[in-house]
């Protein structure tokens, strides 16, 4: 298969950096294609804004909105953007992953999230393109997270509440709505106290995930 991971941890030495480094030796070895948009070594710009649009539909006033279908329909995004549309054109599963802040994405993926998954690109509402008619159907997309949390946290009686609810917004209209079918997250509770064999243990359960991807996306 076809693999865009998608990688937000400022530091390169954290548990998900390792994560992330067993993850593409493990989809390497079972053969899959992989390529990584790892967004703090790439200096990614998160904020959508008017430097975004090469040739803007209008320059008197700013229109998130619609510049995104012009530049769709022209090809006119800024290169950084276009490299990323790329690789998502040519996916077939997207993995995120991302340590949780405030129960949701790090600034860094909501900003790649807001400028590559553009109007005109994976989601067009004038036509309905949307959710099961969404421009990015036929693909998958699972996310990948560590939470500081304990899961009894995130549990349906926890303080925070059940995790894969407060995740809906992400996991239904976001990736839902362009489209993708989203496979089952796969998160790592309390990680910021792990032990080293804690950490072993971890990554290995996360590679076993890994090997069995295609059969898994299958099954889902």
């Amino acid at each position: 298969m076809k693999i865009l991971y998608i990688f937000a941890h400022p530091e390169p030495r954290s548990f998900n950096s390792a994560m992330k480094e067993a993850a593409l030796r493990t989809l390497d070895e079972q053969g899959h294609e992989v390529k990584l948009s790892d967004l703090f070594a790439m200096d990614f710009k998160p904020v959508l804004d008017r430097r975004d649009f090469l040739q803007p539909k209008r320059t008197d006033v700013f229109n998130p909105f619609m510049e995104q279908m012009h530049a769709s329909k022209k090809g006119t995004f800024s290169k950084d953007i276009m490299d990323e549309m790329e690789k998502v054109t040519w996916v077939d599963i997207l993995i995120f992953q991302f340590p949780i802040y405030f129960t949701g994405f790090p600034a860094m993926i909501k900003g790649w999230i807001d400028r590559v998954f553009a109007a005109g690109f994976a989601f067009n509402p004038a036509t309905g393109s949307m959710y099961e008619a969404g421009l990015l159907r036929g693909k998958k997309a699972m996310l990948v997270m560590t939470a500081g949390a304990d899961e009894a946290l995130y549990s349906k009686g926890g303080a925070h509440g059940d995790i894969n609810e407060l995740l809906r917004y992400i996991t239904h209209c976001t990736l839902g709505y362009t489209g993708l079918e989203v496979l089952p997250s796969y998160i790592v509770f309390g990680a910021g106290k792990m032990s080293e064999e804690r950490v072993r243990s971890e990554i290995s359960s996360y590679i076993e995930r890994l090997r069995s991807l295609a059969q898994y996306a299958q099954k889902n």
